[in-house]
């Protein structure tokens, strides 16, 4: 199941990585980008937009019956 935040991007699959951190840097408010003390959160949430997306192209694996 995917993240809401990460759908929220609404980025295609076929996107590249650099596309989804863009998407999730206009994702967040300004106020958020300016303080220095939630650098580690948004590097956080950069890395999990990342890890959704990466999870998101690749394909499932068939369940046998």
């Amino acid at each position: 199941m995917s993240d809401p935040a990460y759908l929220r991007l609404d980025v295609p699959t076929t996107a590249s990585a650099c596309a989804v951190v863009r998407a999730a840097i206009r994702a967040l408010h300004p106020d958020t980008l300016a303080v220095r003390s939630f650098r580690e959160a948004r590097k956080r949430f950069y890395r999990d937009m990342l890890r959704q997306h990466a999870a998101r192209q690749t394909p499932a694996e068939p369940r046998s019956g």
